[in-house]
């Protein structure tokens, strides 16, 4: 009788379990994951580009991918300048599979950012965009893209550290820069680096490795910098900088005593360009032509030692001065003109 009960019991058991299974609730951990995933994955899309190379025998098109974020609903994408950099056709994958030919409209090589257009009845769905300024070190963070090909692809890790200056394949120097431990592969550029509510905090661009895979270092353009440059993008095709009109060489101790000069750092004026900020302002060019390491420079123009009471030793110092002015806004400039010390009050110009 007992053993008859058991057997009852353990058949209900079996019963329960085989048309009634247990069901095991996610974290809430993965909810955040699937949830952004879910969110975002129809804003990123997969670019395909056909490049022509020619060699000493033929031409022959050469393919490359990438990824991008949607951020407007007419069609407008962001990615990588090195994505579509020298495309002569591109090809967007939306998230339904759905293919487009895409219009380059604007491109940054400095920051290594572009914005192509589709045409589409479809509607669009654009990334929200995040604040950057305001990301921790330790922060999760996502991407999606198509890396090595796989579609859509969604990757997990935390921001590993804050303004990084990163070194492009040509040289250019992007600062403030993102770094992520969140696995970015070939196929991951131009595509979105998240924060837990699904809004885009930086655009995949690189990763650090000898083999060409994954180590656990890759890198992000702030959404902020993007977010300041993409009217110019769309508008003009390329980005209105601050400019004061100057062509300058960095000087040096070496430099300063061979030619008798009372300072030993700051940017030699070798020319201004006609009508620009510089010229209206006094700032006067050199008349003495010189050859320095092949270049043709001139000699005896004015020495800018600091602007808005910053030292000045390159043209980056320039350059890191004036982001951000407005056009028309006036900038100090401290010079030097034969040992004499000149104020100047330079009003900067907004160029492409």
């Amino acid at each position: 009788m007992f053993t008859y009960r058991i057997m009852k019991i353990f058949t209900v058991i079996l019963l329960l379990l085989v048309f009634c299974p247990p069901s095991f609730s996610l974290t809430r951990e993965e909810e955040i994951n699937i949830k952004v995933y879910k969110n975002v994955s129809p804003s990123v899309v997969n670019i395909t580009t056909t490049t022509l190379i020619r060699d000493f025998f033929s031409i022959y098109p050469q393919k490359g991918a990438g990824s991008g974020s949607i951020i407007d609903a007419t069609g407008y994408i962001l990615t990588n300048y090195h994505v579509v950099e020298g495309a002569s056709e591109i090809t967007v994958t939306l998230f339904d599979g759905s293919k487009h030919k895409a219009a380059l409209v604007g491109i940054d090589p400095d920051n290594d950012l572009a914005i192509i257009k589709i045409k589409t009845t479809k509607k669009l769905k654009p990334v929200k965009l995040g604040d950057s300024d305001s990301l921790q070190v330790g922060q999760k963070v996502y991407a999606i893209g198509n890396p090595f090909g796989l579609n859509f692809t969604l990757t997990t890790g935390i921001i590993s550290a804050l303004g990084r200056p990163l070194t492009t394949e040509s040289g250019r120097v992007i600062e403030n820069v993102i770094q992520t431990d969140a696995p970015i592969n070939p196929g991951n550029s131009g595509g979105p680096l998240l924060d837990t509510s699904g809004r885009m905090i930086g655009i995949n661009t690189a990763i650090f490795t000898p083999s060409g895979g994954n180590i656990g270092i890759g890198f992000a353009i702030p959404v902020n910098t993007a977010r300041e440059l993409i009217p110019d993008l769309i508008r003009y095709g390329k980005v209105r900088r601050p400019w004061i009109g100057i062509v300058g060489v960095p000087l040096w101790a070496e430099l300063s005593q061979a030619l008798g000069l009372s300072v030993s750092k700051g940017i030699l004026v070798s020319e201004v360009v006609p009508g620009g900020p510089a010229d209206r302002a006094g700032i006067r060019g050199g008349t003495i032509p010189v050859e320095i390491s092949g270049t043709i420079v001139y000699l005896g123009g004015d020495i800018i030692v600091s602007m808005d009471g910053k030292p000045v030793g390159s043209m980056e110092d320039i350059k890191r001065v004036l982001k951000g002015k407005r056009d028309g806004e006036t900038v100090l400039v401290r010079i030097v003109r034969k040992n004499r010390v000149y104020d100047l009050k330079v009003k900067v110009r907004l160029r492409t």
